[in-house]
């Protein structure tokens, strides 16, 4: 009699039911990990991931976006070692060996031999069979969209969140041609939030990037040129990687031109959408020195992201146990 007084008092999940008063086992808050886009600045996500399960914070549900996204999936997979191991061994020569060139369609890159390295690691998992819920964050073309991927292949919700525009060709997936999530949510709290997240720590790996949202009022509009006047055919003996990837702030490469413009209209959504939904915890490794292509420069990024989420795990700690209850 007394153990159902007590049931009806504290609920069926109370500790220790035999005693009268006993209160129930402290809840902790249900934490979102929101993963950023950011090309080859995205391996330092890894470091990132890794650093906060070795400190014991491991995220309820799961959102990403780009590269993001790529990582999350890894990590959920019982990926993410394989993931560090091939990024680790990328040099120039392998990084050229992925893009399969396809100057003929709606991007540089056709993708598919990309796609074709991630299914042989990744298998045929579908994104509901992941260890705790995800979403990819891609882009609809035609409307602009925000979608979000949440079952389905795997596979294919990752190559529609990092189709970048121009690079990647854009992927058709049930129907809608979907390109990289990051023009519409860079860096998805909000999807976490709608996941039911009460504490969202955000992964943004393009806070190094200075000056993209300053104002200049005043400009001579007097002596206009092009800004690059040496074409593909005068720079065929630098060697392939060097013509498709080169350039500087002076003399911009076709890559550089598409990135750097990538870039601004990232940092603004970014801004925008982090102000109307800003995340708890944000962790912002500086990694404006490594360019969005440097993909074979991944021991790099992943220490910088690990360093980075060194910083934030007592800010982390704090607030869960703030939140507690």
């Amino acid at each position: 009699m007394l153990e159902g007084v007590t049931r009806r008092i504290f609920g069926a999940n109370s500790i220790g039911n035999d005693e009268v008063g006993v209160r129930e086992r402290p809840r902790r808050p249900r934490i979102g990990l929101a993963l950023g886009g950011g090309a080859a600045r995205g391996w330092a996500a890894i470091g990132i991931v890794r650093r906060l399960r070795e400190a014991g914070i491991v995220p309820d549900v799961v959102a990403g976006t780009s590269m993001g996204a790529v990582v999350g999936a890894c990590d959920l997979a019982g990926r993410l070692g394989c993931l560090e191991t091939f990024a680790l061994e990328l040099t120039p020569r392998r990084v050229l060996a992925l893009l399969d060139l396809h100057l003929g369609g709606s991007g540089l890159i056709n993708g598919s031999r990309l796609a074709t390295l991630l299914a042989e690691r990744m298998g045929d998992i579908r994104v509901e069979d992941l260890k705790r819920p995800f979403t990819a964050v891609a882009t609809e073309l035609s409307t602009g969209h925000e979608i979000w991927m949440n079952s389905g292949r795997l596979i294919d919700a990752l190559r529609a969140s990092y189709a970048l525009p121009g690079v990647f060709e854009p992927v058709r997936v049930s129907g809608r041609v979907l390109v990289d999530g990051a023009l519409v949510n860079p860096v998805p709290v909000s999807v976490c939030r709608a996941a039911g997240a009460e504490l969202v720590i955000a992964v943004n790996l393009a806070t190094d990037v200075f000056a993209h949202g300053t104002v200049v009022q005043t400009l001579p509009a007097e002596g206009a040129e092009a800004a690059h006047h040496e074409g593909l055919a005068d720079r065929v003996g630098r060697g392939l990687f060097r013509r498709f990837f080169d350039g500087d702030a002076a003399r911009p490469g076709l890559t550089g031109v598409m990135m750097e413009s990538f870039n601004i209209i990232q940092d603004r959504i970014t801004r925008s959408r982090l102000a109307g939904d800003p995340p708890d915890v944000t962790i912002a490794p500086r990694l404006g020195h490594i360019g969005l292509f440097d993909f074979h420069r991944a021991d790099e990024a992943i220490d910088i992201g690990a360093g980075a989420a060194d910083r934030a795990v007592a800010d982390i700690r704090t607030l869960v146990a703030e939140m507690t209850r």
